[in-house]
């Protein structure tokens, strides 16, 4: 079975691309930050690998008739999340299944994961006031900000697909700053403005360092789990 593993980030990919190095069907997607253009790659993705399959076809017409298709078998969003459940900690991969995943979710149980209804925010959840909110309006367990887009590609393809998602900030912390005020209109990071905000407020620093540690050990959990499953 071939499998895609989207990510937002490339940070949130590291570790796993290096377990992932030259094994066969699995690929991995760098789709940005958000729905627009967590859509817009995967999308161009599939596209292509739809292209090549008709490219094949047309060139073995002379052949036996048969189906090629580079489409994957499944597509997994993956990355990191804030936690909106008080009960999950930092480095926890929860997950949540589409409507064919059933032995999917038998192989993330035994990974180590745990179920968790996952909502797809438009913005960076930076508070814990703001991640209170969200959780008494969706009651959902964490939150993310490209799954929903991915989850609606692959239902166009009839590809299955399931988030799966690590907990870098969990429901009882902030974080250090707004990220959400720093990024520019693709939501990529502004490094100017973050510069800026960094020299006005310099006791952010050891904050940020921290944050860098977390991201870095939930990045690292999520591909101890990610490697049990594919």
């Amino acid at each position: 079975m071939s499998t895609l593993i989207c990510f937002a980030l490339k940070e949130e990919a590291a570790p796993f691309q290096k377990i992932a190095a030259g094994k066969s069907g699995v690929s991995t997607l760098i789709v940005g930050i958000g729905r627009q253009n967590a859509e817009k790659s995967v999308r161009a993705f599939l596209n292509s690998c739809r292209s090549r399959g008709d490219e094949t076809q047309i060139k073995n017409q002379s052949e036996t008739p048969h189906v090629v298709s580079y489409e994957p078998d499944l597509v997994l969003t993956c990355g990191f999340a804030g936690g909106l459940n008080p009960d999950l900690k930092l480095g926890e991969v929860v997950f949540e299944l589409g409507t064919r995943n059933s032995e999917l979710g038998t192989q993330l149980l035994a990974a180590g994961a745990k179920p968790a209804k996952i909502f797809c925010a438009d913005r960076i959840a930076t508070t814990v006031a703001e991640k209170k909110k969200l959780r008494a309006e969706t009651n959902a367990d964490a939150v993310e900000m490209e799954s929903a887009a991915i989850h609606a590609v692959c239902a166009e393809y009839n590809i299955p697909c399931a988030t799966v998602r690590v907990i870098s900030d969990t429901a009882h912390e902030d974080l250090p700053l707004d990220f959400n005020a720093l990024a520019k209109s693709d939501k990529s990071i502004d490094f100017v403005k973050l510069f800026v905000a960094i020299a006005k407020s310099p006791k952010k620093i050891p904050q940020l360092m921290q944050l860098q540690k977390k991201t870095q050990f939930a990045a690292a959990q999520l591909a101890g789990v990610l490697k049990k499953i594919i």
